[in-house]
């Protein structure tokens, strides 16, 4: 694996992701969401995207310096401290495993949030589309223009809160996909250090 990878993908991921962001804005689409969206919701739901972007770049280049330790140093150095686990061999790889992937489990879970946030915006809109439709008022001339601009309204709402958590989730998921091949990659090659390191003690042990 090249040195720093990982944070190479990153970057590319990221720079696309904001460009493509920047041409939106720049075409007006970034401003007729905002103002098409009343609740603010949209707002929320960016800033929850880069929060879990922001945690999610801070265990890239974590997982990417140790493995990149773990590649430059001699097989009998230990890996990262903190990280290995002993105990039995039978269990070694399991406890392993789970101690370096819970460690990535916030960014799925940042990932996951920016989803369910769209789809609270959208029950939020639809009550929104709602709340000015009367049956009194339904034929009464007068009262049909300011329903029909709530109902718009809300309708807006409900969209675009809908696809800005779909986006911005899937933007997350993609880095989150990166770091969690990154810490894949980590594991195999500290579980193999270890075992390396079982095998030399083992080794001397009966040598002795």
């Amino acid at each position: 694996m090249r040195p720093y990878l990982l944070i190479y993908r990153t970057i590319l991921v990221n720079v696309i992701g904001f460009a493509l962001l920047a041409i939106a804005a720049v075409k007006g689409w970034i401003a007729e969401l905002l103002a098409a969206d009343v609740t603010d919701l949209v707002i929320v739901i960016f800033v929850v995207f880069l929060v879990g972007l922001a945690i999610c770049a801070e265990k890239i280049v974590t997982t990417s310096r140790y493995t990149n330790r773990l590649h430059g140093a001699a097989a009998d150095l230990p890996g990262p401290a903190g990280l290995y686990i002993d105990g039995p061999p039978e269990l070694l790889a399991e406890a392993l495993k789970s101690k370096l992937f819970s460690r990535i489990a916030v960014v799925r879970q940042f990932a996951a949030a920016l989803v369910v946030l769209g789809l609270v915006g959208t029950v939020i809109g639809f009550i929104i589309a709602l709340s000015g439709v009367t049956a009194e008022d339904a034929g009464d001339v007068s009262t049909v223009r300011p329903m029909i601009s709530t109902l718009i309204s809300g309708m807006s709402v409900a969209l675009y809160t809908t696809l800005v958590g779909a986006l911005l989730g899937l933007w997350l998921t993609i880095n989150y996909r990166i770091l969690s091949t990154g810490t894949a990659t980590l594991y195999s090659e500290m579980l193999t250090r270890k075992w390396k390191s079982l095998t030399t003690t083992a080794e001397q042990s009966s040598a002795t």
